[in-house]
């Protein structure tokens, strides 16, 4: 029989744990870094790389710029593009379809082919108050969609959707105030859903135009998903798209993204951003950092797991390529590289962008922290290659401490 007083304060600690882990003070971190029992929770350079579901033919189709969010210990995903073999750069399978896995991802259940908001991509989920929440997007529309001479017309979107269960919606608002948009980023923070950034658009530099791009500095908040405030108009970060923004000690940072896919004559090149900034309301912001130590890049992800921030993915162009590599940081300007070889990934052409992440607890395995990432793309914009609709990915990876340790 285990001792009862070992029983007891296991429950206790996981009782703490669901509420003190996520924020949890340096001071701890401190102690379980030099000797205590949960060590490599914080040990970044320790952590491995699990595939949970292989790409195949099961479940969800391959695709680029989902979204995942949890629910009561179930994961969901939903949208998102799967590229068609037509010539037409561009040309997707649009997807408003939700799956849920009841197993951490190992296998999937389809809770509704069809929801009631339009197909996107490139939109924003979250979970708040037991509701997950859809917003803003675009719908990829390319080729014989559009009007003569124009290869892509995409409709934008600024409504917001929330539903409990993935089956049942509603829908919130069909205009949010803040612009139509994709490319947005999207972050909970003290209560309040808040929306930065994003584009309207497609790319002329890839389609052509115009219309030209339009890329956004504004911030806005909402407390229900209804009623929408602008914080600021113009946030003194540039204007941008394909940031990842997280939520940490009372912060809201938001770290990289883009303004342009790719170089264009007499613009920057690349395009994109490796600087950090952080508000604590989304209308006060100050720089932490003009260049993180990780290359400038979109399509990438962020995510807060005991106490820092861990960044991974992300496009890159010729001759580099993808960015192989994972940064750990705890206030946004110190960063550390602790590995490689996000996802296993032996070359560059293996490293994902536009996939979806979330950061969580595995309960049942002590707990540990982890972060499991979805599908994803591969693409490169080399659209004479005829296997670039086919670099989409459906697997599911798991990042977490090593297993000998759970």
């Amino acid at each position: 029989m285990q001792d009862p007083i070992r029983i007891a304060g296991r429950l206790i600690f996981l009782a703490l744990s669901a509420t003190l882990l996520p924020s949890m003070s340096f001071a701890a971190e401190h102690y379980f870094e030099h000797g205590g029992r949960f060590a490599s929770w914080f040990d970044f350079a320790s952590y491995e790389w699990t595939e949970v579901k292989p790409n195949s033919r099961e479940g969800w189709a391959p695709r680029a710029g989902l979204q995942a969010v949890e629910l009561g210990r179930h994961f969901y995903i939903m949208g998102g593009r799967t590229p068609q073999v037509t010539g037409v750069p561009g040309a997707s399978q649009l997807w408003n379809d939700v799956w849920r896995s009841d197993d951490r991802g190992a296998t999937w259940a389809q809770v509704t082919a069809d929801a009631p908001w339009p197909a996107r991509a490139y939109f924003q989920a979250l979970d708040k108050a037991g509701r997950m929440y859809v917003l803003g997007g675009q719908n990829f529309k390319a080729g014989p969609e559009c009007p003569p001479g124009v290869p892509s017309c995409s409709d934008f979107f600024n409504d917001v959707w929330s539903s409990r269960d993935g089956i049942d919606w509603r829908q919130e608002t069909a205009n949010a105030g803040w612009s139509a948009r994709a490319g947005l980023s999207a972050v909970v923070h003290q209560g309040a859903i808040y929306v930065l950034g994003g584009s309207v658009n497609d790319d002329s530099a890839i389609i052509g135009g115009p219309p030209v791009r339009i890329y956004f500095n504004d911030v806005w908040k909402s407390y229900d998903g209804r009623k929408w405030k602008r914080v600021t108009e113009k946030a003194p970060w540039k204007p941008r798209a394909g940031a990842s923004v997280v939520t940490k000690d009372g912060w809201i940072y938001l770290l990289g993204g883009e303004e342009g896919f790719i170089c264009v004559p007499g613009g920057p090149c690349p395009p994109y951003f490796n600087d950090v900034w952080r508000s604590r309301d989304g209308a006060r912001w100050e720089p932490v950092t003009a260049a993180a130590g990780w290359s400038a890049r979109p399509g990438h992800q962020c995510e807060v797991l005991v106490g820092s921030i861990v960044c991974f993915g992300g496009f890159g162009l010729p001759p580099v390529g993808n960015p192989s590599d994972v940064w750990v940081s705890r206030n946004g300007k110190d960063w550390k590289r602790v590995s490689e070889s996000p996802w296993n990934a032996t070359s560059a052409d293996q490293i994902k962008y536009d996939f979806a992440a979330l950061p969580t607890w595995d309960w049942d395995a002590g707990p540990v922290p982890a972060i499991y990432t979805f599908g994803g793309d591969r693409e490169t914009f080399d659209f004479t290659n005829p296997m670039n609709p086919f670099r989409v990915d459906n697997d599911v990876w798991r990042y977490s401490p090593p297993a000998k340790q759970w």
